[in-house]
């Protein structure tokens, strides 16, 4: 990548060099991959976006779907519990949601419920009966039926999702029945066909000094420096 020097500043005043002093823990290292920004990239990516609020964002009306956790016990925890709260024309909460969830709990297999909250269109996983925790599985499953839903009704989109890592009544689990990488809820996600935007969970911007890449798939010279390359 060029560098340009340049006499612009982020801050306006003295913000330059106040912000160097500033010791936080809160804090991610946004690297840039490896396209060109002067061109279209071929492949479409998923946004990953740190820093952004998922709460506030959702009432601005940046999106038209959500994708999260639900469960038929309780969802007085979760994300769709307090974005029907905060939506003045939702007619949910947390008592409906999970009655509604109920109906719909299968033994065996994943379901995706549809929740119209008015601004928003929830499209919650709800794992299966069978499952104390939502598995990898049920994320590929519950993604590939998301993916052909906002396929076939573009005026879902945009949308956004949860990364489904931090949660407590919906706790995600991998192969060895802990949470897997970030990384590796993005290649479920990816795979399965969704590409629109990923929210980190807030505990995620203590990331530095790992330094984290804006989009999915990540570039090539991660892959390159795993086996040993620059």
């Amino acid at each position: 990548m060029t560098t340009h020097l340049t006499d612009s500043h982020i801050y306006d005043g003295e913000g330059d060099a106040l912000m160097e002093g500033v010791d936080q823990s809160d804090r991610v290292i946004i690297l840039p991959d490896s396209g060109d920004p002067k061109h279209a990239d071929p492949i479409t990516r998923i946004r990953i976006m740190w820093g952004h609020w998922l709460l506030d964002d959702l009432l601005a009306n940046r999106y038209n779907s959500l994708v999260c956790a639900v469960n038929a016990d309780d969802n007085s925890h979760g994300i769709i519990a307090q974005l029907a709260s905060l939506l003045p024309t939702s007619q949910w909460n947390e008592t409906t949601i999970t009655a509604f969830a109920k109906h719909f709990v299968q033994p065996h297999t994943v379901t995706v419920v549809k929740f119209d909250m008015d601004a928003v269109e929830v499209l919650g996983l709800l794992r299966p009966q069978e499952h104390e925790h939502l598995a990898l599985d049920d994320l590929t499953l519950g993604f590939k039926m998301v993916s052909e839903m906002l396929r076939r009704r573009p005026q879902r989109l945009p949308a956004a999702s949860v990364c489904f890592l931090g949660a407590r009544a919906n706790v995600l689990t991998g192969s060895s029945d802990s949470e897997p990488s970030f990384e590796t809820v993005l290649r479920t996600m990816y795979e399965a066909g969704y590409r629109g935007d990923v929210y980190p969970a807030p505990w995620m911007w203590q990331s530095a000094p790992t330094g984290v890449f804006a989009r999915y798939p990540f570039p090539d010279s991660l892959e390159r420096m795993r086996e040993g390359g620059f």
